[in-house]
């Protein structure tokens, strides 16, 4: 068997698959690991060697659909059933 042509038509299977957590083509279907993330494990896969893949995962590099959210709330104060704030108007009768 040689390095070159005949052995690359003999690479039809795979071994890695699409991860639930990440959305990469990076789950090991026997070890039912995720070479990316870690999944199944709780806590996402990251080492202070790879300090660029740990910065293409950091917080803010996604939509932040819940973060954004929780930081409006922080600026207002975390204000929970409380009429809106309302500008200071005048109103002709007390003018």
């Amino acid at each position: 068997m040689s390095k070159g042509t005949s052995s690359m038509g003999k690479r039809g299977n795979k071994s890695h698959t699409l991860c639930r957590r990440c959305g990469k083509r990076s789950f090991h279907k026997q070890k039912s690991t995720c070479a990316s993330c870690g999944y199944p494990s709780a806590k996402t896969r990251s080492f202070n060697w790879g300090a660029k893949a740990k910065r293409r995962k950091a917080t803010g590099t996604g939509r932040m659909e819940h973060m954004k959210k929780v930081h409006r709330s922080f600026v207002n104060g975390f204000r929970t059933g409380v009429k809106p704030a309302t500008g200071s108007k005048v109103t002709a009768s007390s003018a």
